[in-house]
This record gives C-alpha cells, sequence and structure tokens, in this order.
C-alpha cells in the first residue's frame, strides 16, 4: 500500500511565483534555458540549469556548475524569494491547459517503496542522468524537482480535492505558454489524517514522468542509510527563512517530492521520430519495404487518429501508415504498443537502428511541438524523413507497469509539465 506524508515546503513568495517557476531541466537544451530566463535573475532554471550562468560551452557536470546551483538557490531562500511553510502540509497543484486541467496532489512519497515496487516504473534510466540528478539533490540538500505520480482515481480523494479547491489559492499565475498554474495548502489535521488514510488503500502508484528524479532520490536515500545504517539525519548548509528550524517539518532524505494525480486526469501527447537518413534507400523503395507492414494510403494525414495507425512525412507529402493485422496480432501489453511495433517491425529491420537509446541517428520529438516541427526538421535537410504516432494511453502504462515491464524509450510524453520551483522538497 501507498504511503505519503505531509511535508514543509519550500515555496515561492505569491506575488514572485510567476518570476521563479519554470519549465523542468530536461524539456530545454541550455541555449533555450538561456533565452527563457534572460533578464530574470529569479528565474528557477539558474538553480536547474546553472550553466546558463557561466560561459557557453561549460560542461554541464563539471564541478562549477554545481557551485553556481547552490550559489542560486541560497540566494533565492536568503532575499526571501523562496519561503518555507512553518509545519508540515499537504498541497494541491491545479494546471489548466486550453481545455484540459488537472489537479494533483503534492506530498513525499517514500524510496523504499519505489525500491520495493509499491510505486512503479516502466522506463529504463540513463546512469549519466541519474548522477547529475543525484548530485543535484545532494548539492543542494533538495530535491526541487517533484516525479510526476498517477495512481487509479479513487472518488473520495476527488470529493475531497473539488471541495478544497473552491477555496481561495495560495498561488495563482498563468505562464507565458499559456498554462495557468494554482497551488492550495491544506494544513487542517483531519484532512491531512484523512488523505493519508486514503491512499493507504491504494496498492500502486505509477511514475508518469520524472525516472530519473526518482531513481537519483533513491540513491542518495541508499548512500545515506549506508553512512549510518540507524538513520538518514537531516543535512543542511544553506540559510533557512524564518520559521523553518528543526522540529516544523524538517523534510528527510528517505522520502521523495512526488505530486500525485489521478488516472483519468493524464494528458498524454505522442513522442514523435525523426530519422537522419534512410538507410541508404531512396523513399521508393523504402515506402515498397515499408508496404510489407503497412497498409500505405498516400496524401495522408499528419496526426494519426487511433492506435496502430502512423503518420509518415517523407518528400514534402504525409502518408498514413495502418500496421497489417497480423503484426500487431498479440496479447503481451509491451508488444502491442505502437512505439514497440515501430520499433520490431521498422526501424530495426528496415533503418538498421537496433538500439534507439544510444544511435545518433534517431531522435525524438515531444507531441507538444506539434505536426508543423516534424515537417519544418525534414523540409530543412537536417533530418530525412518523420514518424508521427498515436499516444500511448495511460492505461497501456499501468498495464506494463503492473506485468513488471518497461516501456520502450520515449514512449509518452505528458502535458502540461510540472512546474521547477513551484514546491521543494528540504532534505
Amino acid at each position: 500500500m501507498a504511503t505519503i506524508k505531509p511535508f514543509a515546503a519550500l515555496r515561492p513568495r505569491p506575488d514572485l511565483a510567476e518570476k521563479i517557476c519554470e519549465l523542468p531541466y530536461d524539456v530545454m537544451s541550455s541555449e533555450e534555458a538561456r533565452e527563457t530566463a534572460a533578464g530574470n535573475p529569479l528565474s528557477f532554471l539558474r538553480v536547474s540549469k546553472p550553466e546558463i550562468d557561466l560561459p557557453p560551452g561549460t560542461d554541464i557536470y563539471a564541478p562549477e556548475v554545481y557551485a553556481k546551483c547552490k550559489e542560486n538557490f541560497q540566494r533565492l531562500i536568503a532575499d526571501g524569494a523562496l519561503r518555507q511553510e512553518g509545519q508540515p502540509c499537504f498541497y494541491l497543484y491545479r494546471q489548466v491547459m486550453g481545455k484540459h486541467y488537472q489537479v494533483g496532489l503534492v506530498a513525499v512519497a517514500r524510496c523504499a517503496e519505489y525500491l520495493k515496487g509499491v510505486i512503479k516504473k516502466h522506463e529504463l534510466t540513463r546512469p549519466d542522468k541519474e548522477d547529475d540528478r543525484a548530485r543535484h539533490i545532494e548539492t543542494l540538500h533538495s530535491q526541487t524537482g517533484p516525479v510526476f505520480l498517477t495512481y487509479r482515481a479513487v472518488p473520495t480523494l476527488d470529493a475531497l480535492v473539488t471541495k478544497t479547491v473552491a477555496g481561495k489559492p495560495d498561488i495563482d499565475f498563468t505562464a507565458k505558454d499559456g498554462v495557468r498554474h494554482t497551488s492550495w495548502t491544506i494544513r487542517d489535521a483531519a484532512t491531512t489524517q484523512r488523505i493519508e488514510q486514503e491512499f493507504g488503500h491504494i496498492v500502486s502508484l505509477y511514475i508518469a514522468d520524472g525516472h530519473h528524479r526518482c531513481a537519483a532520490a533513491a540513491r542518495v536515500y541508499l548512500k545515506r542509510k549506508e553512512t549510518n545504517p540507524h538513520s538518514v539525519p537531516p543535512l543542511r548548509d544553506h540559510p533557512l527563512p524564518s520559521g523553518g528550524g528543526e522540529g516544523q517539518g524538517e523534510g528527510h532524505a528517505s522520502q521523495f517530492l512526488a505530486v500525485i494525480f489521478p488516472h483519468n486526469q493524464m494528458q498524454i501527447l505522442p513522442y514523435n521520430r525523426v530519422l537522419k537518413d534512410l538507410n541508404d534507400l531512396t523513399p521508393a523503395r523504402l515506402l515498397q519495404k515499408l508496404d510489407g507492414v503497412f497498409a500505405i494510403k498516400g496524401n495522408g494525414s499528419a496526426q494519426p487518429t487511433h492506435k496502430h495507425e502512423i503518420g509518415l512525412y517523407l518528400d514534402g507529402k504525409w502518408h498514413t501508415l495502418n500496421f497489417r493485422p497480423r503484426f500487431a496480432a498479440t496479447t503481451d501489453p509491451i508488444e502491442k504498443l505502437d512505439v514497440t511495433l515501430l520499433q520490431k517491425f521498422v526501424l530495426d529491420p528496415i533503418f538498421g537502428i537496433a538500439d534507439p537509446r544510444t544511435s545518433k541517428r534517431i531522435n525524438f520529438v515531444g507531441g507538444i511541438r506539434g505536426m508543423a516541427e516534424l515537417e519544418r526538421l525534414v523540409n530543412s535537410g537536417e533530418y530525412a524523413c518523420a514518424f508521427s504516432l498515436f499516444p500511448t494511453s495511460i492505461e497501456d502504462l499501468m498495464t506494463v507497469a503492473d506485468a513488471g515491464g518497461l516501456m520502450p524509450p520515449k514512449s509518452t510524453w505528458f502535458e502540461p509539465k510540472l512546474r521547477d520551483g513551484m514546491f521543494c522538497h528540504l532534505i
């Protein structure tokens, strides 16, 4: 069963939240982050991507990058831009993106439950990225980017959330990308206890996004546990705001920061593929080979309309590809995913891309960038063709995770993204 706890969050001063909170570190390049943060000394990108305050070309894993990260984080705290709640609380975080909205519970979950599989993953992680996030946590003694978790919706929790969000929020702003971010604090002891009890009946939580953050938090926990097997004491060397001392909800390395959403509020966009070359095939010969796998419609649509349908942008036009029935005739939850079918029957045998995690001939484009971005990349000559996919469903994700399986890399793109700096967990 899932164990979630309240904590004393470090949060932005409400009037500064719009300037502080930023998209996650891993959805933009250093150049994009530098441009986004230009002229804004409060931007949390100076903490999550601190290389932007160093000369261009600086190795993002260099010691001076982490030192700058610490310096910038401490300054936000010392200046009062980030303030710590005086007691452990739960929080609600609502995001509105166009007609879509989602409300998640902000809490800390247990690293031990991630390690035991109560909190289930569906992706492999890369050691270099784990190393980076672990160093980030240890440098700051804080988790500054939440793990995006989901659970099978519970009506009683839905009702409690609906009641709470009817009240006045603590923070409410609309970011430059049009996404509205709103938060409420739950301080009432009876409500807090009820939330803990309700989650205590939930068998599993699922990582939707943030596998590297979660794995890094678990590594820090295990490292500290090994150093002191009897406890994992809070460590801190940064200045604290007034009222944030010991005994008032200090965090713990055995826990990690999470925002937890009901599954029926998830919005998953596709994770599309662009390929550098056609593996020495002409466009006509490529289509001939693809005809053995798909029923192909020329002058097709860019956006697939259902599962097992894929779009191909080649030679300036879109083709609609539908997997021939025999290729999708399986009950295995991983084998029937479109990303698996594309890899198994197209990318590997036709394009010669055996491992998309390491190949330099393939790249991945989040669905938020739209079909126009795929067309731009191919029309520019940087890439030879693009595949657009139908989004993986949250039900597929949970089914794979329940079976103990791992989805192919870049299978899902969740939107909207949780803002870094909205909540931090000091440990």
